[in-house]
């Protein structure tokens, strides 16, 4: 598992704690692999999911440690979404 990935994870289960998740997304990271969350947090995955959020290492990392606003990546390109765009949204409140 690369750092990037095992970085997510850790950070992504911090955000995700007491949040109520009801779902599965993907977050694919370029070049680095994918982190899949559902109800039970986070992990190193890349199975099927309801809603799969795609982006570099960069504009990951700033979203999660919120220098960048995930709506405004997507808005401006940064970020794609494929899939349930209402469970994105969901899931851009819980990591804003």
């Amino acid at each position: 598992m690369s750092d990037v990935i095992s970085e997510a994870v850790t950070a992504l289960n911090a955000k995700m704690e007491g949040a109520d998740f009801d779902g599965t997304a993907k977050f694919v990271i370029e070049d680095a692999g994918a982190v899949m969350i559902d109800g039970d947090g986070a992990r190193a995955a890349d199975d099927d999911a309801d809603v799969t959020l795609t982006a570099n290492a960069e504009t990951f990392k700033a979203i999660l440690d919120g220098t960048e606003n995930p709506t405004a990546a997507f808005m401006s390109g940064k970020l794609s979404v494929d899939g349930d765009m209402g469970l994105a949204m969901k899931l851009a409140g819980v990591l804003g």
